[in-house]
């Protein structure tokens, strides 16, 4: 696992960039997996603004969702249809047909979540950008659920509830259920890349990063991953017990490749 401490959430959102651009440039068709939530917002309009700047193109790139909200209209503001639609791709040159998520209201949850899980697979997902919640769910794959689970229904940890509330009008409105990516299915992406900032990430990364591998942490199976990148602000890497040693590690990297 490859741990980059910054300084500050900007420079978090501009290797995360970095990394998206390298993946995105030149390659052709590619498929990259994308996260809602605050933390990625950064990256996205720092990738806005290369686009805009015509540094790059993402005309040959096709998006798929982590998950969705079940029972929430697609049309509705706070489903992550609509999310990442508003938030990056209508504001670069991605076809609307490239932009894939879950469908929360289809009649048969266990169909859509099949027909995700297969559509993702086929995909084959270069780079998976992903968030971290406090309780260490990654997608919504909350505490307890399974390692070697594919895209499948959730119930959302009362703290998920809490945290999202902050994204609606109370807390009542926010769904309690989801369709997500399984664990399985976002280890099977090439190259996870791992967002956080702030303080109140620092023990979940901390547990991540170097706790055990437990269910209790769902984002610690990333430890497994032979290719995960954790990106981290000073403030979320507070406390990493090995912090000296991964901004050590980071700046060796640097010189062997410059």
């Amino acid at each position: 696992m490859r741990v980059i401490i910054t300084e500050s959430p900007a420079e978090v959102a501009t290797i995360a960039a970095d990394m998206i651009a390298d993946t995105v440039r030149g390659k052709g068709e590619v498929s990259i997996g994308l996260a809602t939530g605050s933390t990625p917002i950064a990256t996205y309009k720092e990738l806005i603004a290369r686009y805009q700047a015509g540094e790059i193109s993402f005309a040959n790139t096709s998006v798929y969702m982590l998950d969705e909200y079940i029972g929430i209209d697609r049309a509705d503001e706070n489903s992550y249809y609509r999310t990442i639609r508003r938030e990056f791709s209508e504001q670069v040159d991605i076809d609307d047909s490239r932009v894939h998520s879950p469908n929360g209201q289809a009649s048969s949850v266990a169909a859509e979540a099949a027909r995700y899980e297969e559509t993702v697979r086929a995909a084959g997902v270069s780079l998976q950008l992903l968030g971290i919640g406090s309780d260490g769910h990654i997608g919504f794959n909350e505490p307890g659920s399974a390692f070697d689970s594919p895209t499948h229904r959730v119930i959302l940890h009362p703290q998920t509830v809490r945290d999202n509330a902050r994204f609606f009008s109370s807390i009542d409105e926010v769904p309690r259920e989801a369709i997500t990516q399984g664990l399985a299915t976002i280890r099977a992406a090439e190259h996870p890349v791992l967002l956080a900032t702030g303080e109140s990430k620092a023990p979940a990364v901390a547990a991540m990063v170097e706790g055990p591998v437990t269910a209790h942490c769902p984002a610690s199976i990333l430890q497994f991953h032979p290719n995960c990148t954790v990106i981290v602000d000073s403030a979320a890497a507070s406390q990493l017990l090995d912090r000296e040693f991964y901004i050590a590690a980071e700046k060796q990297r640097r010189a062997r490749t410059s």
